[in-house]
This record gives structure tokens, C-alpha cells and sequence, in this order.
């Protein structure tokens, strides 16, 4: 394994953190290890196979559900880059967000989670939980006394997501984890727009981070994958409970894939910023566009916690503009450089139109109040963008050229 530890600046762990070298061959890049199972030692038979599933990074291994060496490489390097003892692999981020509100949540227990979050949580959470006896509380999490209000004597966690897909609402991480301790309960928080890179939850107080490695860790679009990182007892309980027992076992090209893809982590980041900041800008001077929604934007209205809480404002921005339905249609036929495409953190530009009334009706079903606060940030509907890294004087023009059709 990798001698790189947490001495190491963030960009040397992204590229070394987990490696390691393969005794035969000594290639340097990371092998990809296929095997579904593994043969195994004498001592594996008095200590027996459940015993051996919980052993952590350092078990043996004994079937690729419960670890499989890529793997092992990979859950290192988000540990390391979350700055957590420890991580778990999933077959995607939903599988990651799923596997561990099963884990933490049953019959009796109580979750509060912030009203605007991925709409495959927010619609298993309304729907699938409710069936299983957990009682759920929407809240807007960027309204601290309204989240500490929420807490029952049976909150068993608080699910957060921040910046907030697709509205780019933020939350205080350290607040949010103040009020999670002093009642007794943990912290969740979905980094996936942010990436360790911007924000490292586990710093400000978080118990849990969750990723879809699928997006910036990946970074090119073509391996599927999710992650939680925390303390290695939750994450080892994690393993046994929801990594061996749900099944949802990332595989190891995928792995492979992602690691590939975090070579280059920070340096994608800080171009999807560099990207996004003259995009918005532009944008926010078209006279088509009415409002464009970016943390690294003076006009955010939680700028001044993008500041404090983010070192990096990543790619992703939203903006609003005359006649979206129109300007729509006009992206899915005439974008030149942009794909009109949902998903996000990829090398490649993508945006998509997202109604704000088809979001209510179909994902969040939110109440009055709080539809009218997600209004105040999306308006009747937004544009979400994932700024890539073509040249951005060719983004600004493929989308002057949409912007001033009629």
C-alpha cells in the first residue's frame, strides 16, 4: 500500500493515497483485480467468515462483495481525501445514500433531511420509508433554528445536502453538526457538487459524507459509482450490514475507472471553477438570462458561506431565462459544444432545463412554504449547468448562439 499520508498535500494524495504495487509484475499503474473470490488460509476457519467480513481495510479477502483489493484502493484514496479513517465503494451514488439510511434507519426511528436534495433521495425517502415505519421531516436545512426544531427524542439522523442538487442551496456544515450532537443524533452530508476538494464535512463535524463518485471524482463520464466515508467502526458496520447484505458492490474496472479519474481531481476542479466563474458572468450580463444562481457569485445569497465553507466553487451553476421552454428546445437542437443532457461533473459541458412545477409534482412535493423558498432560488424553473473543460470563450458562444434564438 501507499506510503502517502495525511502530511501529503491534497493533489499528491489524489494521485498515490490507496495505491499500491503489484509484487509481480511491480507496474506502476493500480492492477485491476477481477476476482469474485479469493482462496483462503488456515486461520480462516477458526475465525470464521463474518469475523473476517468485519476485519476492515487490512482483512483477508474472501469474496468481492464484502472487498476486492481495487476497491480497497479506492475507499483509501476518498478516506484519505475526506481526510476519514475509512470509506465504502457502492455500485452508485443512490446505492451509497440508500445503503446507509437502511443501515441507520428502522422501524420507530425518525429522519429530518433538507427539502431540497438528489430527487432519487428525496423521492425514497417520501415513499419507501414511510412504508418500513420510519417517520421522515422535511426541512430547509439552510434555516438553522427551523432544523433544530425539527429534532424528535427518536431523530436518529439528520441528512443533508450541500450545495443542494439542483438549486445549489447551501447549508453550514459545522452549525448543522452542533445541532446534531447536542441532540444526540449524527450528521449526513451529500458532498457530491462540492467534492473534498471544495469541502471536507468530516472537518466541520460530519459523521457520514456521502459522493456520487460517478461525477467529479469520475470525472469523464463512463463509470458509475458511489461512496460513504466516516469513522472506521460506523464504516465497518456499514460494510457488513449494507455492503455485504444489499449486494451493491461496486465493480472493480469501475473502481479502476475512478481512481483514473481522481488523478486529476484538483486540477479539473479548479478549471470547472475558472470555467464556471466566466460563464456565469457572462450569463449574468445576457440580456435574455434574468438570474443566474452561482456560489462563487457576489450575488448568491449565501455567498459569504460559499466563502467560508468551500475552497472551491466547483461547476456547477443554474440560471433563469425568458421563454425556457423555447430556449429549451432550442439547446436539444442547436447546441454545438454543450450537451443537452442531465448528470453533471464531466470533462464535457452539459445542461438541462428543470421545471420547477413537474420538480413538485413528480420529486420533492414540498409544502407551501417550503415550494415558495425553493422558488426564491429557482423561480418557475431553472437551467442546471455542469461547466466542463472545453475553452470558455467557445462555451459563451455556443450559448450566445441558443440564447438569441427566438
Amino acid at each position: 500500500m501507499s506510503k502517502v499520508t495525511l502530511k501529503h498535500a491534497f493533489r499528491t494524495r489524489a494521485i498515490h493515497a490507496g495505491a499500491r504495487i503489484d509484487p509481480t509484475t511491480r507496474s506502476s499503474a493500480p492492477p485491476i483485480d477481477m476476482s469474485s473470490t479469493f482462496l483462503l488460509d488456515a486461520d480462516s476457519v477458526d475465525r470464521g467468515f463474518e469475523a473476517e467480513a468485519q476485519g476492515g481495510q487490512d482483512a483477508p479477502y474472501i469474496y468481492a462483495r464484502w472487498g476486492n483489493p481495487t476497491a480497497r484502493m479506492l475507499e483509501a484514496r476518498v478516506a484519505s481525501l475526506e481526510n476519514t479513517e475509512d470509506s465504502l465503494t457502492f455500485a452508485s451514488g443512490m446505492a451509497a445514500a440508500t445503503g446507509l439510511l437502511l443501515h441507520l434507519l428502522h422501524t420507530g426511528d425518525h429522519l429530518v433531511i433538507s427539502d431540497v436534495s438528489y430527487v432519487g433521495v428525496a423521492e425514497f425517502v417520501r415513499v419507501n420509508l414511510p412504508r418500513m415505519g420510519v417517520a421522515v421531516t422535511v426541512v430547509d436545512s439552510a434555516n438553522l433554528d427551523e432544523l433544530a426544531a425539527a429534532i424528535r427524542p427518536n431523530t436518529r439522523l439528520i441528512y443533508i445536502e450541500t450545495p443542494a442538487n439542483p438549486i445549489l442551496k447551501l447549508t453550514d456544515i459545522a452549525a448543522a453538526a452542533g445541532i446534531a450532537h447536542a441532540a444526540g443524533t449524527v450528521l449526513a452530508v451529500d458532498s457530491t457538487f462540492a467534492t473534498p476538494l471544495a469541502t471536507r464535512p468530516a472537518e466541520l463535524g460530519a459523521d457520514f459524507v456521502i459522493h456520487a463518485l460517478t461525477k467529479y471524482f469520475c470525472g469523464h463520464g463512463d463509470a458509475m459509482g458511489g461512496a460513504v466515508a466516516g469513522r472506521r467502526a460506523a464504516i465497518e458496520a456499514l460494510r457488513v450490514d449494507s455492503g455485504v447484505h444489499l449486494g451493491a458492490s461496486l465493480s472493480p474496472f469501475n473502481c479502476w475507472l475512478i481512481m483514473r479519474g481522481i488523478d486529476t481531481l484538483a486540477l479539473r476542479m479548479a478549471a470547472h471553477e475558472q470555467n464556471a466563474l466566466a460563464i456565469a458572468g457572462f450569463l449574468e450580463r445576457h440580456p435574455r438570462v434574468t438570474r443566474v444562481m452561482y456560489p462563487g457569485l457576489a450575488s448568491h445569497p449565501q455567498h459569504a458561506l460559499a466563502r467560508r465553507q468551500m475552497a472551491n466553487f466547483s461547476g456547477m451553476l443554474t440560471f433563469q431565462a425568458r421563454d425556457a421552454h423555447d430556449l429549451a428546445r432550442a439547446m436539444a437542437q442547436h447546441l454545438q459544444v454543450f450537451h443537452y443532457a442531465v448528470s453533471l461533473g464531466h470533462q464535457r459541458s452539459l445542461v438541462v432545463h428543470m421545471d420547477t412545477a413537474e420538480l413538485m409534482k413528480t420529486s420533492f412535493k414540498l409544502s407551501s412554504a417550503h415550494e415558495a423558498r425553493f422558488r426564491t432560488f429557482a423561480g418557475d424553473g431553472i437551467f442546471r449547468m455542469s461547466v466542463g473543460l472545453e475553452d470558455a470563450d467557445d462555451l459563451c458562444a455556443d450559448l450566445d448562439q441558443v440564447l438569441g434564438l427566438e
